[in-house]
């Protein structure tokens, strides 16, 4: 991203996600995410032998249909907008790639390892190495746009409450806000139309005309070919969920800020037990990112690395915390926040070493729940501390948030 693109997690490849990872866009600049470079590795040389007779012909034609130029433009585009180094990505990804697991395991990352179970692991693997996986991702940020006809969920059920807290986030924090955009991520959607597809096809591949269309209809044919996927319905496919400006960009692409909210990760939430007010706490958290970026906090310390992404974490962690508890805010019950946002503590993680690291578990919890009691504990309920104000509370607090916990 060569823009501020920040997403919930880390300082890598400019991404954010669901609880998002905020960074600046020039972050991303160098940056291949992993799946890009398997897509570069994967080409004509694919092994179609894996695919059944049916999916290797749709192979065979996409292939045969790519512009010759589309693994060069797949990375630029990667590399430009990269979105892979949000806080979900890894869950995402241990989808289809069991791997390591940081820290111990969570209820969100076993629900993640069951999201693909029956899916057949050639077409898999092809769809994750070309991109197809990303492509709802690349549809909300650079077409979604903020409507009355918006619905926010798989069925539509979140759509009241996260329009609703948009409007109430804009009211309580003091930055310039009435431009970012809170937008739908929706899988089905996209797949089932053709020349929506096309557009972002032209995106991510170059292809143009009749060429991206006809690649659109290979894509939607490729991914209604296997039930699990559900058409694109499945959480693979929107499993995120992040914070995007453009602001101090020297290239901007012309989109507006927004949060993008993915219906995957909102389905993955329900379905370990948060849903009742997990969505609300990562709009908050996303939310918490364009704070960070108005107010100009991200660069605003001498921290770098893993220390420096982890800083972003958790301070938009904070943000969004006492965004929900404060009774300005959300008012709602701390004891019911800091229980949902076992949300947050899910995804926590131990990847000391990457630029990426979000905060343990604990750290992620500790955050939270010191957040609620500076709302729980004001003298003046009705007051709400300015950005700045909060902000530098937050770091006061955080070498204490940080801490070695290893003894308790």
């Amino acid at each position: 991203m060569k823009k501020t693109l920040a997403w919930a997690v880390t300082v890598a490849t400019a991404a954010t996600c669901a609880l998002g990872a905020a960074l600046p866009a020039s972050a991303a600049e160098g940056t291949t995410p992993a799946a890009v470079t398997a897509t570069a590795a994967a080409g004509s040389t694919f092994d179609t032998s894996r695919l059944s007779p049916e999916a290797k012909a749709v192979v065979d034609s996409i292939l045969a249909a790519l512009p010759a130029d589309w693994q060069q433009r797949a990375r630029a585009a990667a590399a430009a907008y990269g979105f892979k180094d949000t806080q979900w990505a890894d869950f995402a990804d241990s989808a289809i790639n069991p791997g390591d697991y940081q820290c111990a395991p969570t209820a969100l990352r076993d629900y993640s390892r069951t999201m693909l179970d029956g899916a057949d692991p050639g077409l898999l693997l092809f769809l994750s190495l070309i991109g197809v996986l990303d492509l709802p991702t690349y549809d909300a940020l650079f077409f979604g746009s903020e409507s009355k006809s918006d619905s926010f969920g798989l069925n539509g059920e979140y759509t009241n409450e996260l329009t609703s807290e948009g409007k109430d986030l804009k009211r309580f924090w003091d930055i310039s806000s009435d431009d970012i955009q809170i937008v739908p991520m929706h899988g089905r959607a996209l797949f089932s139309s053709p020349e929506r597809l096309a557009r972002v096809i032209g995106v991510v591949y170059g292809a143009e005309g009749d060429q991206a269309l006809g690649l659109a209809k290979l894509f939607r044919a490729l991914v209604n070919l296997d039930p699990i996927l559900r058409g694109g319905d499945n959480p693979i496919f929107t499993f995120n969920a992040f914070a995007f400006t453009e602001k101090g960009s020297p290239r901007p692409l012309g989109v507006s800020d927004r949060i993008v909210m993915g219906d995957g990760i909102l389905e993955a939430e329900k379905a370990v037990g948060l849903g009742d007010t997990a969505p609300r706490a990562i709009l908050a958290h996303e939310f918490g990112h364009h704070v960070q970026y108005e107010d100009g906090l991200i660069s605003d310390t001498a921290l770098t690395g893993p220390e420096a992404g982890r800083r972003v974490e958790l301070m938009a962690d904070a943000f969004g915390t006492y965004f929900l508890t404060h009774s300005r805010g959300e008012a709602l019950n701390a004891k019911r926040v800091l229980d949902s946002e076992k949300s947050f503590y899910q995804v926590g993680d131990c990847g000391f070493g990457s630029a990426g690291h979000h905060g343990t578990p604990n750290q992620r919890l500790a955050t939270a729940s010191w957040a609620a009691s500076v709302a729980d504990g004001a003298a003046d309920q009705g007051h709400i501390l300015p950005s700045r104000q909060f902000y530098g509370l937050f770091e006061a607090k955080l070498p204490d948030l940080v801490k070695p916990d290893a003894s308790n």
